[in-house]
């Protein structure tokens, strides 16, 4: 998206899948939380130097329009991709040990522009952290929110199965809470921090030079321009850190399918006290009302005894944060900032 997820059967941060508060077959979140939100981008896994070794697996999907593509990339060329040193030869990157495709996806909005009629177009780009494969280029012309984007990632997960770990797209919202469902965990960089995203970041840089400058004459020209891009990118374009071979070459669709009917709530241990998010986003506690999120309503949080009066707070293998009810106080998990 480190925030990798790396097996999904664990109790570690995101590994379990919670159930919907409106309805589980449907895969539909609870509450009110639309937005998804944009100032925290997924963070990458691995090191820059180290070039991925091709993995193998009990099923691999074939990649649309086999190894070469079938897409005439005339809209768009790309030079031979450069990476950027890191200082002193060390990651700066979350999740810096991912060494196979699919443990992390990255996710990011490109910053918006207008094509030449005057449409705003937002790219929603999706990436694989290991290999640096661009699942998808998808220019929007208007909403960002949940409703929007989760056809998008549906039809992604459907393409290429499901990774271990997805990144991004802002604090603790609708599309973090469903990611948390479907059993992946959750890693966003910190505000103001874009090197923990380095590799996304370096695409983002390419594709608008090779796309966008200028832009497209409408947002169908420049879907076209960011299709051919993505063909290129993945295809026949060199990247320094893969010793100048492509990102077709090392990367293999999931094993793990898209589940089409979400598992229900996998639960908390009996020592623990839980308690469902109201329409407000609040929960209950010894008679006051304690905010927690709107992207949780209908959800059941679990609070775990960590010290007298001191309670951690997970939504399924989720940690929110810690609360303190003598000062009746929360501190969320810096990296889901703002609950």
């Amino acid at each position: 998206m480190d925030r990798a997820i790396r097996d999904g059967r664990g109790v570690g941060i995101g590994r379990s899948v919670a159930g919907t508060a409106t309805s589980p077959e449907r895969g539909e979140p609870g509450g009110g939380a639309n937005a998804v939100g944009t100032q925290g981008a997924a963070s990458v896994v691995g090191s820059a130097e180290a070039a991925p070794q091709t993995g193998t697996g009990p099923r691999a999907r074939p990649l649309p329009g086999g190894k070469h593509g079938e897409r005439d990339p005339a809209t768009a060329r790309v030079e031979p991709h450069r990476a950027a040193p890191t200082p002193g030869g060390a990651s700066v990157q979350p999740f810096a040990a991912c060494q196979e495709a699919n443990a992390v996806w990255c996710a990011d909005f490109k910053g918006w522009f207008r094509t030449g009629d005057g449409t705003k177009c937002t790219p929603l780009t999706i990436s694989d952290g290991h290999s640096r494969y661009l699942l998808r280029c998808q220019g929007l012309d208007g909403s960002t929110g949940f409703t929007t984007v989760q056809p998008l990632f549906i039809a992604t997960f459907r393409e290429y199965g499901l990774p271990f770990a997805s990144m991004g797209l802002g604090g603790l919202s609708a599309l973090a809470v469903w990611w948390v469902r479907l059993g992946l965990e959750l890693e966003r960089i910190e505000p103001g921090q874009p090197q923990q995203n380095g590799r996304h970041e370096r695409m983002h840089r390419t594709l608008k030079a090779a796309t966008a400058q200028p832009p497209q004459a409408n947002l169908h020209r420049q879907q076209e321009a960011f299709d051919a891009f993505r063909h290129e990118y993945n295809q026949e374009r060199p990247h320094e850190a893969l010793g100048q071979r492509t990102p077709s070459e090392f990367y293999q669709p999931a094993t793990r399918d898209y589940p089409e009917r979400l598992p229900g709530p996998r639960g908390y241990p009996d020592d623990w006290q839980k308690r469902k998010v109201r329409p407000s986003g609040q929960i209950k506690w010894k008679g006051r009302n304690l905010q927690i999120s709107k992207a949780l309503i209908g959800q059941e949080i679990g609070l775990k005894p960590v010290d007298e009066g001191q309670w951690s707070l997970h939504y399924e293998g989720l940690e929110l944060g810690l609360y303190d009810e003598r000062k009746h106080r929360l501190k969320p998990v810096p990296r889901l900032s703002p609950l």
